[in-house]
């Protein structure tokens, strides 16, 4: 749709919110909030299609303004959950998936330099996890239990502890756009050769299935999610170098906000990968198929809500 016939499909709406709030009419919650629903659809589609046109300025001070009217008790409405799930982060993955590509590539290319790496140097896994995580995984596998390093802590314990961990390597990873995107690309890159070394390292004793099986139960979600928090910073990095024809600042601020949703939204799957972490995978005697349903069904989800479920709703929006 180009952006004069969206104005002016929608403008007669906008001016009534104008005129409501100029005006301090008074109006039930209930239409109020239908108001600021459809005016904050209008907001994110054109952000999404017209990024740099003054529509997105005046739609964004008109929904933070009738937001501040509705929000003024501090009553948090259901259905505005619902809508930031539904619509809001969707649009806001799908305008900002080149983020992900970023992130992705670097995390790719440092589990390959793991696993070659791995394969030159034998110490090279004691250097990258450690002599102490090495010496135990090595008695384990001695013992016939490769995966035990799983089964050492309480389940609830484990839960909480690898919650919240995850949830501060996401920030770190996050927070670290401000250098410029560099920042994040670290993060990625660590955590990327960790894992290429880690899988290769099982496979060296010829446990890549068992360690895949296992790891990936939590890991599928645990690692796309890492992968989003980079991406996330990338957005922020981004938005400072490249500002376009913002000023610096004002880039810097949409930037952070974009990134602090995207990071935001992948909270619920650490603590799904947490869950996992800490009462499903230790229990290595479960059939291969039920395993394999896990890390399907994970994969599953991510690949429909974070691409599939956004390009269609905003295919959806376009010939609307």
């Amino acid at each position: 749709m180009k952006e004069i016939v969206f104005i002016k499909r929608n403008s007669d709406r906008w001016r009534k919110v104008e005129d409501l709030l100029s005006n301090n009419i008074n109006m039930q919650s209930d239409e109020l909030y239908e108001l600021y629903v459809e005016l904050n659809d209008d907001f994110s589609y054109a952000n999404t299609f017209y990024p740099q046109s003054e529509t997105v300025y005046y739609l964004n001070n008109l929904t933070i303004q009738i937001h501040q009217k509705i929000y003024r008790n501090k009553k948090i409405k259901k259905e505005r959950f619902k809508q930031f799930w539904k619509t809001e982060y969707p649009l806001l993955l799908w305008n900002n998936r080149k983020y992900f590509w970023y992130a992705l590539t670097i995390f790719l290319i440092s589990s390959a330099i793991g696993v070659l790496s791995t394969s030159i140097d034998s110490n090279f896994p004691r250097v990258i996890l450690g002599d102490h995580y090495v010496n135990m995984t090595l008695e384990n596998i001695e013992k016939g239990d490769p995966m035990g390093v799983y089964k050492q802590a309480n389940e609830v314990n484990m839960f909480l502890g690898i919650t919240i961990n995850n949830i501060r390597v996401a920030f770190m990873a996050f927070v670290a756009g401000v250098l410029l995107s560099f920042g994040s690309g670290f993060v990625l890159f660590k955590n990327g050769i960790m894992l290429g070394c880690f899988q290769y390292f099982f496979y060296q004793y010829g446990l890549l299935g068992e360690s895949f099986l296992t790891i990936f139960i939590h890991g599928t979600l645990e690692i796309f999610s890492i992968i989003m928090a980079g991406a996330a910073g990338m957005a922020i990095g981004n938005s400072i170098l490249f500002p376009g024809t913002y000023k610096r600042t004002v880039s810097f601020q949409k930037g952070a906000v974009v990134g602090l949703k995207i990071v935001s939204g992948v909270i619920p799957l650490f603590i799904v990968a947490g869950f996992f972490e800490g009462f499903v995978t230790r229990h290595t005697e479960l059939h291969n198929i039920f395993r394999l349903a896990i890390i399907g069904l994970s994969l599953a989800f991510i690949i429909w809500y974070f691409f599939l479920y956004p390009k269609y709703l905003s295919k959806k929006l376009n010939k609307s």
